[in-house]
């Protein structure tokens, strides 16, 4: 907005401006890390958009998770799920990748992923995990199986998802390859996953406006 306004923006590494506020007067705005909130602060949002959540197993690549940030806001998902260890900081390289999306989208950092699924669970979560492994693709999986509320859980490119966050799943789901290339760089997956999501939650409720009947689906005993 500075900038815009013709107004000079001086980047201080914390002596620049100093050297010449006698000269000028000077206005300096102090950026400190973005906040994070916990998991039941997250889950106290009754917004439609705290129904869709996205939680990452391993995804320690900051332009992988200010990509997916990006897509998760754009998709309206209400929150991002990271784990204390192998998750990396809220740092500028993330802000630029996530085109500053990862300024609105609430992060939630938990000491134990699988603890948290649980949880999330019990507060009548479907937990729906992206799986190259998996029977079902994700085009033909049961829309019971992908209502809201929900967490989409995405692993690391080169191990996936862990096995004890693999058992902690309720559905898992597959995006079919049609290429040589058998798989999709994280967020590129995530945004495939969300969006079809959001596609299925228009025609749920266009259905519902219409009076027609819902498909049935598998439901997690």
């Amino acid at each position: 907005m500075a900038r815009e306004a013709g107004v000079r923006v001086v980047e201080d590494p914390g002596s620049a401006a100093d050297s010449e506020t006698t000269r000028a007067p000077w206005v300096r705005l102090e950026a400190g890390p973005l906040p994070e909130v916990d998991l039941a602060a997250l889950l106290s949002d009754r917004s439609a958009a705290s129904q869709t959540l996205i939680a990452l197993d391993g995804v320690e690549d900051p332009q992988n998770l200010g990509a997916i940030a990006r897509v998760a806001d754009a998709s309206g998902v209400g929150g991002l799920v990271l784990t204390h260890r192998h998750a990396p900081p809220l740092s500028e390289a993330v802000s630029r990748a996530s085109a500053g999306a990862i300024e609105w989208l609430p992060v939630c950092r938990v000491p134990n992923l699988v603890r948290a699924l649980r949880t999330l669970k019990d507060r009548g979560f479907w937990v729906v995990g992206a799986d190259l492994e998996a029977e079902t693709d994700l085009f033909s999986a049961p829309d019971a199986w992908l209502r809201p509320p929900r967490v989409l859980v995405m692993g690391s490119e080169g191990a996936g998802l862990r096995r004890s966050v693999t058992e902690a799943i309720d559905h898992r789901v597959r995006i079919p390859m049609s290429g040589r290339i058998a798989s999709l760089n994280v967020s590129t997956a995530a945004a495939v996953i969300l969006f079809e999501l959001g596609r299925r939650d228009r025609a749920r409720e266009a259905r519902a406006e219409s009076g027609a009947s819902e498909p049935t689906g598998e439901r997690r005993g």
